[in-house]
């Protein structure tokens, strides 16, 4: 379990984040515990450590990671949705520091059990919180054709999103697409080969896409996010990993919006929305991973971390 999951943007986070002794953090995704050990490292001195996950694995792993500091760390199996309800449990007022890493783990990934990954065979379930009843394999047999179309054109940019869910319904009529390897071959047929991403296996995107809506990842995020900013202190920090280009921009467009204390139309004479400035942009560009750590760690490449401070 030693590579669980290497984090990415380690220093860089720790960096937004700026953690101070006596403060309360939530690494509200914790998976492994990779970024709550630098923390620790960087700022020994942290009151307390809230790690939630809704992957049980993760939970395990990130206690071991982080026995050294058991007695400043809660580690809480919940969706990170439910951030001001985990807090108030806790009777906590406000914390100090908020981490989102987003995505799939190394782990996760690698688990052919987990059915995440199509590197070998598993079953179609893709579920990060195991308790959780629909699977991938429910969406992929039993969604209408123009359902399962629309999650691989809106959440994975699936540009023959038509034509492989077009298979998928064809395939499925004959028997049920229950594992990660049949449904990697129905995708890998159906795109040409001239069409092929080069870096990529072409079923990357179609397993991007059901993953997020097995996980209902984006409606998550955009939960979440003003969540934070409720929670958070004023000069406390919001950090934000993330993997898909659409959940980065979730996360661009609210922190600029949080960041403005007007939202009206251009053409109103004066100011009717009464929005109060809430946020400063600490990233006016995502900062992205270097070339020598994309050398390192090739699932780092698509990685954009954004940060803001609490005004």
């Amino acid at each position: 379990m030693a590579d669980f999951h290497q984090p990415v943007l380690v220093k860089e986070t720790v960096t937004t984040l700026n953690c101070h002794p006596g403060g309360i953090y939530i690494d509200a995704t914790i998976g492994g515990g990779g970024h709550a050990c630098h923390l620790f490292k960087t700022c020994p001195d942290i009151k307390l450590l809230i790690g939630i996950d809704r992957d049980e694995d993760a939970l395990l792993q990130a206690e071991r990671k982080l026995v050294s500091f058991k007695n400043q760390v809660v580690l809480i199996k919940e969706n990170y949705s439910q951030i001001k309800t985990i807090i108030s449990d806790l009777q906590i007022k406000s914390v100090d520091g908020v981490l989102l890493d987003l995505g799939v783990s190394t782990h996760q990934l690698l688990s052919s059990n987990r059915g995440f990954g199509f590197s070998a065979e598993g079953p179609l379930d893709m579920r990060m919180d195991r308790e959780q009843q629909i699977t991938a394999s429910d969406l992929v047999n039993t969604l209408p054709e123009q359902e399962l179309e629309r999650i691989l054109r809106e959440y994975g940019e699936e540009r023959y999103a038509a034509s492989i869910t077009k298979t998928i319904v064809r395939e499925r009529k004959k028997q049920p697409i229950e594992t990660t390897l049949e449904l990697a071959h129905v995708v890998a047929k159906t795109i040409p080969f001239s069409s092929r991403p080069r870096k990529i296996h072409p079923a990357t995107r179609t397993f991007q896409a059901l993953r997020i809506a097995v996980n209902d990842e984006f409606a998550n995020l955009e939960s979440v996010l003003p969540d934070a900013v409720d929670i958070v202190a004023q000069r406390g920090r919001i950090a934000v990993i993330s993997f898909h280009s659409l959940e980065d921009r979730i996360v661009k467009n609210f922190f600029r919006q949080q960041s403005k204390s007007c939202v009206c139309p251009p053409r109103l004479p004066k100011c009717a929305c009464g929005q109060i400035r809430k946020l400063k942009v600490l990233t006016k560009k995502p900062i992205v991973p270097t070339a020598e750590e994309i050398r390192m760690n090739p699932r780092s490449r698509s990685a954009r971390l954004r940060g803001a401070e609490k005004l």
